[in-house]
């Protein structure tokens, strides 16, 4: 006997707890970093040629491409710091409940800390 069940497919009343929430931004932010690999290529042929070069130095001065390059920076640093979690988890390093849990609330503060540092960097 099959008894329908109620199914809930609204992903926006789902509490997801904060491991999943990095698993998925790990994706996400995997994604965008396939989607900028074209502007990244276009950058390093643009700037391989002198004046080129020169002309991506005056652009990098302007404060609207750091913010740009700041914000397109941050998708790096969170797949690389959920990565890390992904990696470490994947030889039983923090792979219970309670270390699950730490180790994404870390990734959340660590992707914080260098996200600051990005943009101390920048200006």
């Amino acid at each position: 006997m099959n008894h329908p069940r109620p199914k809930n497919l609204n992903l926006f009343t789902i509490h997801f707890p904060i491991p999943a929430i990095v698993s998925i931004l790990h994706r996400i932010s995997g994604a965008a970093l396939f989607i900028l690999i074209p502007f990244a290529l276009w950058g390093l042929e643009y700037s391989l040629t002198e004046s080129g070069y020169e002309m991506l130095q005056q652009w990098l001065g302007t404060i609207y491409v750091k913010l740009i390059f700041w914000i397109l920076f941050l998708p790096f640093c969170f797949h690389m710091v959920a990565g890390i979690r992904h990696m470490l988890s994947d030889v039983h390093i923090g792979d219970s409940l309670k270390s699950g849990r730490i180790a994404a609330v870390l990734t959340f503060i660590i992707f914080a800390l260098l996200v600051i540092l990005a943009g101390v960097w920048l200006w």
